[in-house]
């Protein structure tokens, strides 16, 4: 074979692998259209459902990627369920009381009598003089109802009525029991705006902390405007993920061992027994990825009971696994022998999100399902957390979601067994190679000592 054959043989095998660098999508079975909530969103995350989980093979579901239009891999991340999104903000209108106007009074010198209800709230305001005196007429600011509020105020946002100009500086102080009062935030600017058919506005206070009253106050000889309207930005809450379960059906192996699989990558957290008729038995849950690999132990030993009565069905507690696992395997293995039917095994999961940055051109989609192809888990939870500190805690990624039906990529033969055809072809290749320059070695220690050189 010349070294033009080897060369020529060496291209064909590396065609394939040209072919597929062109779009990395098909090194996975299929793919989901996603719809993006907002179009041009830097950041996006998409919450996980049933049918990718199915389609992925990877224990770390690091065969789960987001493409662009393009087939280029975006900078991805995977979250767990324990590591949720901000939602976003919320608003309430919140009771303000105008505090009067007071000739000489000093900002210190305020002194607020107040009537409240008996469940805290202020139900009147009356504001007099401290002992300084001299001095013109200034406005005395505002104080905010916040005691209703069960979570703390990330903000203020304030409404007034339409005025040609504003700007004013102002300071916060917040209270408990409206003696004792702490300040907060110093020199707010408050705008309001417009020329030219344009209009330019600063209306939000930045709180951040919770507190059952807040009062506004002006700095210096400010002029405050008519104030309409006062809302409270609530500091986001987390986002509660719902469970979900997958039901399975088992198959009796040694006495009182029953065997199930799992069909996909499941995060599997939490595990329940359901049976037919009312039942008690004390069972240990293991699992294990491989069937050749040895059996772990996931919960137990437990004792599950289902009790149904005229009333109603009573059954024992969901048991939580000390450490999520996508194992394939699960077995339930009973301390008594009696049990002769697999009881239904309930293993439950939250969806987990991926977060993404837009890169190219969309529409983007989520691929899954591979074994060649690994997604290398990008920094994008420290872009978020920049961004939040400089957004404020309310931002969060703009949602997209999985459309229709799964789009088919590489098909099965992305998930099926690989055969490194390649690495035997260069161990064919080497041996070969090394026939021939044995075979010629041999021919020349064959020759006679006259033939050589001859």
């Amino acid at each position: 074979m010349t070294l033009r054959t080897l060369i020529a043989v060496l291209s064909l095998a590396a065609v394939p692998s040209l072919a597929q660098a062109a779009d990395a999508r098909q090194d996975y079975r299929q793919q989901w259209p996603l719809q993006l909530s907002q179009p041009q969103a830097g950041a996006y995350r998409v919450m996980l459902d049933e049918a990718v989980y199915r389609s992925a093979v990877s224990p770390r579901l690091a065969d789960v990627q987001v493409f662009n239009a393009q087939g280029q891999a975006l900078p991805t991340t995977l979250l767990s369920a324990d590591q949720p999104l901000a939602r976003p903000a919320q608003w309430q209108d919140l009771a303000w009381f105008p505090l009067p106007a007071m000739a000489g009074a000093g900002a210190d010198d305020l002194q607020l009598l107040t009537e409240r209800d008996t469940d805290g709230s202020v139900r009147r305001v009356e504001a007099r003089l401290g002992r300084s005196g001299g001095g013109s007429a200034q406005a005395a600011g505002w104080l905010v109802d916040a005691s209703a509020l069960k979570v703390g105020v990330q903000a203020l946002r304030l409404d007034w009525q339409a005025q040609s100009s504003l700007q004013a500086r102002v300071r916060v102080e917040a209270s408990d029991d409206l003696q004792q009062w702490q300040r907060i935030a110093d020199d707010v600017p408050l705008v309001d705006l417009q020329h030219d058919g344009r209009r330019l506005q600063q209306r939000r206070i930045e709180i951040g902390r919770q507190a059952r009253y807040f009062r506004i106050l002006p700095i210096g000889a400010d002029t405050l405007p008519v104030l309409s309207n006062v809302q409270a930005e609530l500091a986001p809450a987390l986002e509660a993920i719902d469970w979900r379960w997958e039901s399975l059906g088992g198959a009796a192996g040694k006495p009182g061992e029953f065997e199930y699989e799992l069909q996909g990558r499941f995060p599997i957290s939490q595990v329940d027994i359901s049976t037919a008729d009312n039942s008690v038995v004390q069972w240990t849950l293991l699992s294990r990825d491989d069937a050749a690999q040895p059996w772990q132990v996931r919960a137990g030993p437990w004792v599950a009971y289902q009790v149904q009565d005229a009333a109603e069905r009573r059954r024992s507690q969901t048991q939580s696994l000390p450490v999520p696992t996508r194992d394939r395997y699960w077995k339930l293995v009973a301390a008594q022998a009696e049990p002769n039917q697999a009881p239904t095994l309930k293993l439950g999961y939250q969806p987990e999100a991926l977060v993404f940055l837009s890169q190219g051109e969309p529409p983007y989609s989520v691929a899954a399902g591979s074994v060649r192809a690994r997604r290398s888990d990008a920094p994008v939870g420290t872009v978020i957390a920049q961004l939040r500190e400089q957004q404020g805690a309310q931002w969060q990624p703009a949602a997209a979601t999985l459309q229709g039906q799964a789009q088919v990529l590489g098909g099965d033969a992305a998930v099926a067994p690989q055969r490194d055809w390649k690495r035997w072809l260069l161990w064919g290749l080497l041996v070969l190679g090394v026939l021939i320059v044995g075979g010629f070695a041999v021919s020349v220690l064959r020759q006679r000592p006259g033939d050589v050189g001859g």
